[in-house]
């Protein structure tokens, strides 16, 4: 086996093209409302300008435009609900008009000189927080292009009668490099941004459902218990009257044995709600507290049938042996690191353990390959992908996987630190616990 430093974590970019998710689309109401406020700031500069400064500029053909601006959002407003979420292809769409009609107002008025023309990226901005890479992509080569046309083709900028306002060429090729850098800088930045927002949105929601699912099954001996109280009641009447017609029947009655099966059958019931009834109570008093190194045996037990030796070690004892409640939180987040020591271990995985009069401590070594130095750093962010990249193994799983476990564990007080060993290749994790924090552990799934 292959027993050179290799990433456990997949630290590339997400695939050019993705699909959009539903949390992604546009809402149209959105875009109308920004629509309606680019309009009202354009119609006031070109008035101010016209009837304000009274520079000649060709102002029937600025207001034509910005007329199919408000023509196309009354379309949009009449034709659909405002609720209504644009597909990627749509949204596409309605960004390339707003691109392209600004386009138009910067050719009747100075082109790129016109302070204006760095609203041009905007439209690209918004498709990169909400829209797929393919579209963030065409949008800004689309805003690329028109200012670079603008630099070469527009009417003159409004200025003065008397004057005419030449800006040097090189001060132009700057204006426009800065929009081009600026547009190209602000889409990466606000798309990467977006994604792992999404991502810690995912993953925090995917920690939810666990809890959920964690603290359902907790609860099941509690309704168990609650439903054997109810029914006693009404059992009780039934065991009664059973008992009545037994007694009334005699012994050579005509349903002697279906009487006899009705009472034989009613202490049955009553004897199944019995234990239903002292399951709560039973599982409160042996499963509701763990001491640590049951705890630990809990979390290994698992992982033991999978070609890699698991062994449980105890390192430092002072003082008897710490328990804390049972939180299915800290019992899912071990068990997800010790998942991921096996599938990367060699030979063998070491769960080592250890206490004293301040802290608890459970360390996690393997024998495989170890991080890779350039993860270590990111190792926790929901957007990284732990598998492996020799095809032979089939663990590994998702980044979110230890996202969530991470996030369990330092809800519960623990401080958690990723590594690699220094007495041999292999990586570790260490989890520690302030020993009045681990003993004050609470059952609680949400904090």
């Amino acid at each position: 086996m292959d027993q050179s430093p290799r990433s456990r974590f997949n630290l590339g970019l997400p695939a050019f093209v993705t699909p959009i998710r539903e949390s992604q689309r546009l809402r149209l109401a959105t875009l109308v409302r920004l629509r309606w406020l680019s309009v009202a700031g354009q119609t006031a500069a070109c008035v101010f300008v016209a009837w304000g400064f009274w520079w000649p500029y060709p102002v029937g053909w600025c207001f034509l435009l910005i007329a199919a601006s408000v023509a196309l959002n009354l379309f949009l407003t009449l034709r659909y609900p405002a609720s209504r979420r644009l597909s990627s292809m749509a949204a596409s769409a309605v960004l390339t008009f707003d691109i392209l009609q600004p386009s138009g107002l910067l050719f009747l008025t100075g082109g790129i000189q016109n302070p204006f023309a760095v609203f041009l990226i905007v439209p690209a901005v918004i498709a990169s927080a909400t829209q797929p890479p393919l579209t963030t992509v065409f949008l800004g080569v689309l805003a690329v292009a028109a200012s670079t046309l603008l630099v070469f083709f527009h009417l003159p900028l409004p200025w003065p009668t008397d004057a005419h306002l030449m800006l040097p060429q090189p001060y132009v090729g700057g204006l426009w490099f800065a929009i081009v850098t600026t547009l190209v800088f602000s889409a990466i930045y606000i798309y990467r941004v977006a994604a792992e927002s999404r991502a810690l949105a995912d993953a925090l929601g995917a920690t939810e459902l666990v809890l959920q699912r964690e603290q359902h099954l907790s609860a099941l001996d509690g309704l168990a218990a609650a439903a054997a109280h109810e029914l006693g009641t009404p059992l009780a009447t039934i065991a009664l009257v059973a008992k009545d017609m037994a007694a009334s029947a005699g012994p050579g009655g005509a349903h002697r044995e279906d009487v006899d099966l009705l009472v034989e059958q009613s202490e049955r019931c009553r004897e199944i709600l019995r234990r239903l009834t002292s399951l709560s109570s039973s599982s409160e008093e042996h499963l509701a507290r763990l001491s640590l190194l049951s705890l630990v045996d809990e979390v290994a037990e698992p992982h033991r049938h999978f070609g890699v030796s698991l062994d449980v070690a105890v390192a430092e004892r002072e003082g008897a042996e710490p328990a804390s409640r049972r939180n299915a939180g800290v019992v899912y987040g071990l068990g997800n690191i010790v998942e991921n020591a096996v599938d990367f271990a060699a030979e063998t995985v070491v769960i080592e353990t250890g206490w004293t009069g301040e802290e608890v401590r459970i360390r996690v070594l393997d024998d495989g390959p170890g991080f890779a130095p350039e993860v270590l750093a990111r190792i926790g962010d929901p957007y990284m992908s732990d598998r492996d990249s020799q095809p032979h193994r089939t663990g590994g799983g998702l980044g979110l996987g230890l996202f969530i476990a991470k996030t369990l564990l330092e809800r519960t007080g623990a401080a958690i630190r990723f590594g690699n060993r220094t007495d041999r290749q292999g990586a570790l994790v260490e989890i520690v616990w302030p020993r009045a924090v681990f003993a004050a552990t609470r059952p609680a799934l949400h904090d």
